[in-house]
């Protein structure tokens, strides 16, 4: 079994990166280096020198005109033979003290009674080497460098190919270091049956030959499927975790560029890494980018995404999984992928990882809540409740939300009335202060109110009324927040009947105390309209009967529907709008008639969310039940819009004043009331 991790061009985050200089090379070089430097200042000065006779030097000897030299022998030349290489001083008006000192060589032969001369005059040393070979090391090294450079541009450049700037054609595939970015199933939660269907391939990487046995064929591929953000990839790690495996990452993008080929070689690439580091686990990302339908949109068959596709194709058939690789791949749209991707043989099992439901939510955030200081009054298992449809994503930025919103109030610990504030940004948008002058928040109000009343009145089971506020959020002027109760699966014809009365009471909040309606019913109206229209063509919940009317062809672009063929009749198309607006119609006179008849808790509701901005559920049933609100209501006024409102109402209260003590008294002595 070879180890990834040792393998010499891979780092530390599993990436290929360049070949590093060893020690030796670096050692090597540096020799070169210094021999370099110690024959330039060796050979510098008699490079520059100017030639003298060698008589010449013997009578400038005897005059004291030699400053220092050295003697070397020279064998070519025979005996007696020398050469000498030195400074000596010349006569020069321009020089300092008319003397210039300038360097000098010579060559010839020395008789003994010369050679004594030079000796005696003790300026010359005698050396037993001669300039042969540093002028031969002189001669060598311009081309020693000139191979070396390159070398290095070239020859190391083409080895490096795939790691360099030739790289294109290489996999981009990162593998995860097993201590560093090791995963286990203990920081996986909320998905237990994937898990369990995952478990063989741990026992496959762990011991190959449990399954060769028994004549067994683990699965080639693994396609996970589920919503964004519910742990595919975390699950994938968390495998070759589990199995202590080299773990190579890619996301299907990465196949794809600009010139047609590169893709193909990528994907051939990846499979030999996958082949050298077996037992191994590759984990394609997003696999839709590069496995969508052959032949849909633009581009025919020669485009480099559908070659890329063939390659992968081609790959994973002819792929045994008794070299111990397994190829995992995650996708939330398995509707648009080739159909040749999922046949038995390549991507022949899939998992379905969903929304994590009760239990697997709490689970969850144990995860999660271990890295984050919390209160004492947190309660994870509430935090589950009252988020149904949140996925493992979404809770991990639920509880990240909470420690931000704790740290702006500079608290030590993180409570739970933080994680509250963070589920309504997390659902509803961020608050956000608008200016708005008495009518706008009046009309408001009673368009929030009409909703809130017809939900406390419809919602019992399965959803239940939480919050209602005249903030602006998001694109709202005002909300009417509803929660569930729990997981919902599925919905009855009733329960969505209420949900059309329950859009249909904002508008009828404002028109049965105003007289007069806004636009700003326009989403609630949409959202009326498109549940009705799927209660006839799509749910059978019409006097149509249970038929599944406009059914379509779809065309495969870019991943999503942009059209449709509908196989309907005119007079059908005529009766199905019937319907539609036969239901709406219903509930809109539904929901008129139960604010007519609590007319009186409407106007209390939006009073209360006159005076304190943001209500909750409990606080709108109590107005409908008692006619009153009984428990505490936390205002969500500001200081300074509270002092804004007194300052106002004292200015109006002074006016009035004013214009009481203008009026003449009335007859009998009573005071005039303005």
């Amino acid at each position: 079994m070879s180890d990834p991790s040792k393998t010499p061009n891979r780092g530390q985050n599993g990436k290929n990166q360049p070949e590093r200089f060893q020690p030796k090379v670096i050692i090597i070089w540096l020799a070169i280096f210094g021999v370099m430097a110690v024959l330039w200042f060796q050979t510098d000065k008699s490079a520059a020198a100017n030639e003298i006779p060698m008589y010449d030097v013997v009578l400038a000897t005897e005059e004291g005109m030699i400053e220092s030299g050295k003697i070397y022998p020279n064998p070519n030349g025979g005996l007696n033979y020398y050469d000498i290489v030195g400074e000596i001083r010349v006569e020069n008006d321009t020089a300092e003290g008319g003397i210039q000192i300038v360097p000098f060589k010579a060559d010839g032969k020395l008789g003994d009674e010369q050679y004594e001369i030079l000796q005696r005059s003790k300026k010359f040393e005698e050396n037993e080497s001669n300039t042969f070979l540093p002028q031969l090391l002189a001669g060598l090294i311009p081309f020693l460098l000139i191979i070396g450079i390159l070398y290095f541009l070239f020859v190391r450049q083409l080895r490096m190919a795939g790691r360099g700037a030739l790289s294109f054609g290489k996999s981009k595939a990162k593998l995860l270091t097993r201590d560093k970015d090791k995963v286990t199933f203990k920081e996986v939660a909320g998905c237990d049956e994937a898990k369990e269907e995952v478990s063989e391939v741990i026992e496959f990487l762990k011991d190959p030959k449990k399954f060769q046995r028994m004549g067994g064929r683990i699965p080639t591929g693994i396609l996970m499927v589920g919503p964004p953000g519910t742990g595919k990839t975390l699950l994938a790690k968390a495998v070759a975790g589990e199995a202590e495996v080299p773990f190579f990452s890619i996301s299907g993008s990465d196949f794809v560029e600009m010139f047609v080929g590169v893709g193909a070689s990528r994907v051939r690439d990846m499979f030999e890494q996958g082949r050298k580091s077996a037992p191994c686990l590759i984990f394609i990302d997003e696999i839709d980018a590069v496995g969508r339908q052959r032949g849909a949109g633009l581009g025919g068959g020669n485009d480099e995404r559908e070659q890329t596709l063939n390659s992968l194709l081609v790959e994973m058939d002819g792929f045994d999984t008794t070299e111990g690789v397994i190829i995992m791949a995650a996708t939330n749209r398995p509707d648009v992928l080739d159909k040749a991707l999922l046949r038995p043989g390549r991507f022949d099992r899939e998992v379905v990882i969903g929304l994590p439901d009760l239990q697997g939510r709490e689970d969850i955030l144990k995860v999660h809540a271990k890295k984050i200081k919390l209160s004492e009054n947190v309660d994870l298992k509430n935090i589950a409740r009252a988020t149904p449809g949140f996925a493992g994503a979404d809770l991990a930025n639920l509880l990240n939300e909470g420690a931000l919103t704790a740290a702006r109030k500079n608290k030590n610990k993180v409570e739970m009335i933080d994680i509250h504030d963070a589920k309504d940004k997390i659902s509803f948008g961020r608050e956000r202060r608008q200016l708005m002058d008495e009518e706008d928040k009046r009309m408001t109000a009673f368009h929030e109110a009409g909703h809130a009343l017809i939900a406390a009145l419809l919602y019992k089971t399965k959803i239940k009324l939480y919050k209602v506020t005249i903030i602006p959020r998001g694109r709202a002027l005002g909300l009417t927040m509803s929660t569930a109760t729990k997981d919902i699966l599925g919905q009855s014809k009733k329960e969505l009947q209420d949900d059309i009365c329950m859009a249909m009471g904002g508008r009828i909040g404002e028109e049965v105390e105003t007289g007069d309606f806004s636009n700003g019913a326009a989403m609630d109206i949409k959202q009326a309209t498109n549940i009705a229209r799927h209660m006839v063509c799509d749910w059978g919940m019409s006097s149509l009967g249970p038929i599944a009317f406009g059914d379509n062809e779809e065309h495969l672009f870019l991943g999503r529907e942009i059209s449709k063929t509908h196989n309907l009749s005119e007079e059908t198309a005529k009766r199905i709008d019937e319907e539609v607006s036969n239901i709406i119609t219903g509930q809109f006179d539904r929901a008129k008639e139960l604010v007519e008849d609590n007319h009186e808790a409407l106007r209390k509701i939006a009073e209360a969310l006159l005076e304190y901005e943001t209500i909750e559920g409990k606080h709108v049933q109590e107005i409908v039940e008692f006619g009153e609100i009984r428990s505490e209501v936390i205002s969500t006024k500001t200081e300074e819009l509270k002092n804004e409102e007194k300052k106002s109402e004292e200015a109006v209260s002074e006016e009035a004043q004013e214009e009481s003590e203008e009026l003449p008294p009335a007859v009998g002595g009573a005071q005039a009331i303005a």
